[in-house]
């Protein structure tokens, strides 16, 4: 852990001023706070250093102009990148059915939905769901039964409606 004596005081005393310069540099307030952010966690990891410098505020200030420039050079790559390739068109459109069974989903309650998720989706076994849930494995099985059944019937209605649409 570093020697952070003298560090609070030192950003109680000069945050505002960064973060007001950092602004006026990159026009986002946001982008603003995660630069000084940034640059101020590296201060206080090398504290024992900085603390020494004749202007720690300067380093503080210099570090988190180059982030921020460096976020910047980094979003307008990856304009160019987009503009000369393209969107990625490699992911596919969800399907009708998945787009059913989402909208299904939805309609359960919270417990019934993340029970259904954790065992069909990601294959986990009951126990582990269990131990996920923080519920017992008689309940997880009952959620599933449960989930499964309204699921179903949830399914077998858009099935009826897009059948009578037809």
């Amino acid at each position: 852990m570093p020697q952070v004596d003298g560090f609070d005081e030192f950003y109680r005393g000069s945050r505002q001023r960064l973060l007001g310069f950092v602004y006026a540099l990159t026009g986002n307030l946001a982008e603003a706070q995660d630069a000084v952010q940034e640059a101020y966690i590296r201060a206080w990891q090398r504290w024992s250093t900085v603390a020494g410098y004749d202007d720690p505020e300067a380093w503080v200030r210099v570090v988190a102009s180059r982030i921020a420039v460096s976020r910047w050079r980094s979003l307008r790559s990856r304009a160019r990148a987009y503009l000369r390739h393209g969107a990625d068109d490699s992911t596919p459109a969800p399907s009708t059915d998945t787009v059913a069974v989402v909208a299904a989903l939805r309609q359960l309650p919270e417990e019934q939905r993340t029970a259904l998720a954790l065992y069909y989706l990601l294959g986990m076994p009951v126990t582990e769901v269990a131990r996920e849930t923080a519920a017992p494995v008689g309940t997880v099985k009952a959620r599933l039964s449960r989930g499964r059944t309204a699921l179903a019937g949830l399914l077998a209605v858009s099935d009826l409606e897009e059948a009578a649409d037809a």
